[in-house]
């Protein structure tokens, strides 16, 4: 049976076909996000992220015992070759103080242990997850090349780094896909704050990943209707500004102005966001994730949710008008976003 849902883009310039939204695999494994499901109930959800044809999976290194998951995976269903593996790189594992090496040294160490770790031959997309304040990305670029050139990896990709720093990486060799947080409530690669990092990623061909699409659950219809979201969410009230003090009553009201174009549109309001992103152009690949079945089904189904211009410019006014409030981040993170590296 063909997948329910497939809509294929190319992922950048030249790049190879993938699924216009992936699913993003922190959220099923990362100790930020509450307890993890048993593993019956993880390995089905894969199962069936395969069979409606959600095969862009995005993961890291740091996502906690993601990759042990994953190579049970890929050793029970025989299924490496239907994925689009992407991985990231970078946050020195076991650090607790948000350590970060880019130097060529462990990048490639990383890359020779995610994919030992996974039982795999190859990553389809390794991203450098972010970037360290001594090592130039030319150094770091080459490395990846290296890595490229003995099958280790096929392509290449940079997360919220800034503009500058793209464009140094991309003198020594093509970037597929930059990830940086982008949705309706974190749009900052499109102006000053971030870059312009669209911008540049755009002239350059780039494919743009976007990380958190659905503000890290402030875009679903539990949230606007001010439910608890999920296990996760007293973790989650003492880590995101977004949902701290009185910015969570905040976000949520602006929340269910949105959901009122989603009730008439006749879809979820995790359906119109995600779709909104969609309709920024073809070069945009949102990743949400979830630990549920029936909410990757329902991202999956935005594929289905087609925005007018004018839809799309009345969602987007919505939240010029009234911005949501807090940063979408840890303040520990703030720091680390758009960062330069060192010239060589």
């Amino acid at each position: 049976m063909a997948p329910k849902f497939t809509k294929l883009r190319p992922l950048g310039k030249n790049g190879p076909l993938v699924p216009a939204i992936g699913y993003g695999m922190m959220v099923m494994t990362s100790p930020s996000y509450g307890a993890s499901l048993e593993d019956d109930q993880r390995l089905a959800l894969l199962d069936r992220a395969v069979e409606i044809g959600a095969t862009f999976w995005d993961t890291a290194d740091m996502y906690g015992d993601n990759e042990k998951l994953l190579a049970q995976w890929f050793k029970r269903s025989g299924k490496r070759d239907q994925i689009f593996l992407a991985s990231k790189f970078g946050y020195v594992k076991g650090s607790h103080t948000l350590e970060i090496d880019t130097s060529a040294a462990y990048t490639k160490k990383a890359c020779y242990s995610t994919l030992e770790n996974l039982g795999i031959e190859y990553l389809d997309l390794y991203y450098v997850h972010n970037v360290d304040k001594v090592t130039p990305i030319e150094e770091t670029m080459r490395a990846l090349v290296e890595l490229q050139a003995e099958g280790k990896i096929k392509h290449i990709g940079l997360s919220v780094v800034s503009s500058s720093t793209i464009r140094r990486a991309a003198k020594i060799a093509p970037i597929t896909a930059y990830q940086p947080g982008y949705s309706l409530f974190e749009r900052l690669i499109e102006g000053p704050e971030g870059t312009h990092a669209l911008a540049t990623c755009r002239e350059l061909g780039i494919a743009i990943v976007c990380a958190t699409p659905l503000g890290r659950g402030i875009l679903t219809s539990g949230f606007s209707q001010g439910k608890a979201i999920g296990a996760e969410a007293d973790i989650r009230e003492k880590m995101m500004p977004q949902f701290q003090d009185g910015a969570k009553e905040h976000n949520a009201d602006l929340a269910r102005q949105i959901k009122i174009v989603a009730d008439r549109k006749g879809c979820s309001l995790s359906q119109l966001a995600l779709a909104w992103l969609l309709k920024q152009g073809d070069d945009i690949f949102p990743i949400p994730g979830t630990k549920r079945i029936k909410y990757l089904e329902d991202n999956m189904g935005a594929l289905d949710v087609n925005l007018t211009d004018e839809e799309e410019a009345e969602i987007r006014a919505l939240v010029e008008k009234t911005p949501v409030v807090g940063s979408s981040v840890p303040d520990a993170f703030t720091g680390m976003l758009f960062r330069d590296t060192k010239e060589e």
